[in-house]
């Protein structure tokens, strides 16, 4: 650790002098009495613990924190992987990275997360995935942030929105660093399945006058590489299918940080914050289905290859053989999805602060595009348009956790097995725009006050507009269709799945043209529309006391909503003959629906110093999630129409009047403060939630819409409804100790018993999504003047994966991470540093968990290995500079 003095003071000055920061304060300043203070910059893994232990220490509410160790470094490259290692928080990676935040149990769409204290929109990207309100991780470069606080209890002045908590992603500010700071970093990466390099570069410029009255940071990050997963998929609806599959994506992540900050007058400041986060991800998934049970190029005889029946009738079975005198015929494919996903944030806010009182007022807007730009297919049917593609001889063993598949025959796929020229199959060929966007304005007055043990109140208002659209178009195409060289669609080749047998590696730029030239014009797809608007009120009072030993806040926050959602409505009568086929029973005209609801969250915050090193700390407080969006959206979603999956077509309406879950909760935790930054702390935590989510279901419905796959009018309808509640229980164990000598150890436990009502989900298991019963985090770290080390363990116990679409519900076995971060401060300027992520290669494994006589498909019962993919060790190395 590194200690430098200057004349400037910072928030983290205030942390490491004792003073008491409110926890109301994630949408306000520190107070900036700061003129004869001097700044105390602290670097390293140590003070980066030490901050976040001093925050948790000070605050009123059950805080965790993460801290930057310097300037452009957080404890871990990945932003969502330094949240993980917060006692109670949970991870789900999404394509390498981590996109989603769990605390506690709940559900990644029960955490709010806001930046600087404020709202940032965010929309999902590619057409599997579901559109909810949770915040997508994998947008935030590390390098632009200052620290994290994770607030697991609510109090009035905090926006409604996280039954499992807040997350408050905080970005630095230019008068609260010295006069023209500076920092560069660069960084190369590689994986052991991702093997292409990674490159990464990041810098930051804040600059303020003599006189403190002003500055200008600037802040911007980039990230440019391949990510690949190899994996099998094993569906076993289409003939006994298991499916080699390898996932191709070119991502481009870019972000831009601009904050004005001024205080023109004694009391007063100004501040100007903008943001922008873009990720972009075209991306192709390739699968070489081979099939077990029949051969479609035999129209679909048996093949009399299973040797180990399923114990369960109707389930998929267990092990097959298939020689020369049995071997089938094969499909590849590959989906070509082009995706860009965006944020972009501007907050205005201000502050008075006078005799006894403090105004504020904050107002700005953000909006998120995303979805899927393109979809595109390009098929090779071994029975039809490539005959040559290898049949499938080998072995399938279904008997533990990973589908085992072993070829005893070369399955490699060359460009001479395809076909000489190519197109792109037109059912498939797609777009899905979303768009997110909100405006909001919030004003806040804080009164000092000296009424016995009330020392101040606080009353604001919140009020937003927030407006969520998605949308899908259909092709019409040109004709004659145009074809492309097959070689042209392809560039070199790579492994699929975890066989790794060879196949083409897919151009998808050169796919992406080829699909876009097909296209005569987009017409809209009435079923895929949908918009939201939700227009919300807020208003809060909320009372600070300190009595002796006692100190804390209590108040109440009203809240109050009015939901619009506009769609067109499925009536299977309409549009019969439309040219756009997916239209085909949907209404040409849109109707609205609207809906009003309303509600009182009250919260209680009471920590009693015990003695000086010791704090007891109990909360109590009603907390709200507002209903996914997918599940409000009233004209009806299809799924499966025309996918090449028989069996698969559902149809799905929403409500736009459903109720928020809401939760009554409790925490009660004992906090053992020592040393300089040490701590011992445990915590018990209840929750009770109302108002779940789940679906009146019917099967083998005719809704007027034949699918093209199957030739048959037979759906299963799902409505959206409120039903029933859950319960989470559990405890956090944590230990923050340095030892003195450079070494030091952060360890945390976290127990969680989450049940929800199973009747809202198709699996029907009583347990929350992403919800895991078991966390833990072990790091031991040294660190001198000159060198660091860190050894980071993070480990979680199973836990249910529940997507829409092809994915569907699935349990993803328990997954540990060790990771190393290795520093060499060259000089004081200078710094080297290492990382490897997931040393161990842990595979991520994911199983069918559902009942027999669930609705869900047989690969996803009773332990079925439906998914796993190759675990991958990640390398980086970086140098960066500050000045």
């Amino acid at each position: 650790m590194k200690v430098k003095k200057n004349p400037i003071a910072a928030a983290v000055t205030l942390t490491l002098l004792g003073a008491s920061l409110a926890a109301q304060a994630q949408q306000t300043e520190a107070k900036q009495d700061t003129a004869q203070l001097e700044q105390v910059v602290v670097t390293g893994i140590r003070a980066s613990l030490q901050t976040a232990v001093n925050i948790k220490k000070n605050s009123n509410a059950v805080v965790d924190a993460v801290s930057a160790e310097d300037v452009g470094k957080l404890p871990d490259a990945d932003v969502g992987q330094a949240l993980g290692r917060i006692p109670g928080v949970s991870v789900g990676r999404d394509f390498g990275v981590g996109a989603s935040v769990s605390i506690r149990g709940t559900d990644p769409q029960m955490t709010y997360t806001t930046l600087n204290g404020q709202t940032m929109a965010s929309t999902g990207w590619y057409d599997q995935k579901a559109i909810d309100r949770s915040f997508n991780y994998s947008l935030l470069p590390s390098e632009l942030i200052g620290g994290m606080e994770v607030y697991k209890t609510s109090q009035a002045d905090l926006t409604e929105g996280g039954i499992g908590g807040t997350v408050i992603v905080k970005t630095r500010k230019p008068l609260d660093m010295a006069a023209n700071t500076g920092f560069a970093s660069v960084k190369l990466g590689k994986g052991t399945v991702s093997t292409d390099l990674n490159k990464e570069a990041s810098a930051l410029f804040s600059w303020r006058d003599a006189q403190k009255k002003f500055g200008v940071l600037v802040a911007g990050a980039m990230e440019k590489g391949d990510y690949m997963r190899r994996g099998i998929e094993a569906d076993g609806r289409w003939s006994g299918d298991v499916v080699p599959g390898t996932f191709f994506q070119e991502k481009q992540r870019s972000a831009v940080n601009v904050t004005l900050q001024a205080r023109p007058a004694a009391g007063m400041e100004l501040g100007l914050n903008y943001t922008r986060l873009e990720y972009k991800a075209p991306a192709g998934n390739t699968t070489h289905y081979a099939f077990t049970l029949q051969d479609p190029g035999k129209d679909y005889a048996d093949t009399k290859a299973c040797t180990l029946a399923n114990p369960t009738a109707g389930l998929l079975c267990l092990k097959t053989k298939l020689d020369a005198s049995n071997a089938s015929s094969t499909f590849m494919q590959t989906w070509a999805r082009d995706a860009t996903m965006s944020s972009d944030s501007l907050v205005l806010n201000g502050s008075m602060k006078g005799d006894k009182f403090k105004l504020e007022a904050v107002a700005g807007t953000t909006k998120a595009d995303g979805g899927t730009s393109l979809t595109s297919n390009y098929s090779y049917v071994g029975w039809g348009n490539a005959p040559l593609l290898p049949k499938w001889e080998g072995t399938t063993d279904a008997t533990g956790k990973q589908i085992v598949m072993t070829p005893s025959k070369d399955m490699n796929v060359g460009l001479n097995q395809l076909p000489a020229t190519s197109g792109p199959e037109s059912w498939a060929t797609a777009r899905g725009p979303n768009k997110d966007k909100e405006t909001f304005a919030q004003v806040d007055a804080t009164i000092d006050l000296e009424w016995g043990a009330l020392t101040s109140f606080k009353t604001g208002a919140r009020t937003t507009k927030h407006t969520f659209s998605k949308t899908e178009f259909r092709p019409t195409f040109v004709t004659p269709g145009l074809t492309a060289s097959t070689a042209s669609l392809f560039d070199g080749s790579m492994p699929v799945g975890t066989a790794g047998w060879n196949v083409p590696k897919p151009n998808l730029s050169a796919m992406f043209d080829l699909a876009n030239s097909n296209v005569k014009g987009w017409v809209e797809s009435r079923g895929g529309f949908g918009e939201l608007e939700e227009k919300n009120t807020a208003l809060y009072g909320m009372f600070d006391f300190d009595q002796d030993q006692w100190h804390g806040n209590f108040g109440l926050r009203y809240i109050r909503t009015k939901a619009t959602a506009s769609s067109y409505f499925f009536d299977g009568k309409s549009d019969m003959t439309n040219v756009v086929e997916a239209n085909r029973g949907w209404s040409t005209t849109k109707k609205n629906a609207d809906a009003t609801y309303s509600d009182w969250l009250p919260s209680l915050n009471v920590v009693y110093d015990l003695n000086k090193e010791t704090k007891l700390r109990f909360a109590a407080s009603s907390a709200i999630t507002r209903p996914n969006y997918d599940n409000m959206f009233i004209g009806g979603s299809t799924a499966g129409w025309q996918d090449t999956l028989p069996g698969n077509e559902t149809v799905t309406f929403g409500k736009v009047g459903l109720k928020p879950m809401k939760s009554n909760q409790l925490d009660l935790g004992l906090e053992y403060y020592y040393g300089r930054g040490n701590l011992a702390a445990v915590t018990f935590f209840y929750k009770k939630v109302n108002n779940f989510i789940t679906t009146d279901t019917l099967l083998n419905q005719q809704i007027g819409l034949i699918s093209p796959d199957t030739g048959k009018d037979n759906w299963t309808i799902n409505t959206y409804k409120n039903a029933g509640g859950g319960k989470i229980t559990g405890f956090e164990a944590q230990i923050n100790h340095g030892f003195g000598n450079g070494f030091g150890t952060s360890v945390n436990y976290t127990f969680t018993d989450a049940t929800a009502p199973g009747k809202s989900y198709q699996d029907e298991l009583n347990v929350f999504t992403l919800s895991s019963k078991h966390n833990a985090n072990l790091v031991g770290y040294w660190e001198s003047s000159t060198y660091s080390a860190r050894l980071a363990y993070n480990w979680r116990s199973k836990y249910m994966v529940r997507e829409t679409g092809y994915y569907s519900n699935r349990m993803h076995d328990a997954f540990g991470s060790l990771d190393l971060s290795l520093g060499w401060n060259v000089t004081d300027k200078i710094r080297v540093s290492f990382d490897a992520t997931n040393l161990l290669k842990s595979d991520d494994i994911q199983y069918g968990a559902a009942g027999a006589k669930t609705s869900l498909r047989a690969s996803l019962k009773e332990g079925y290995p439906a998914w796993s993919f190759m675990g991958e060790t990640t390398y980086r190395l970086g140098v960066s500079a500050k000045f």
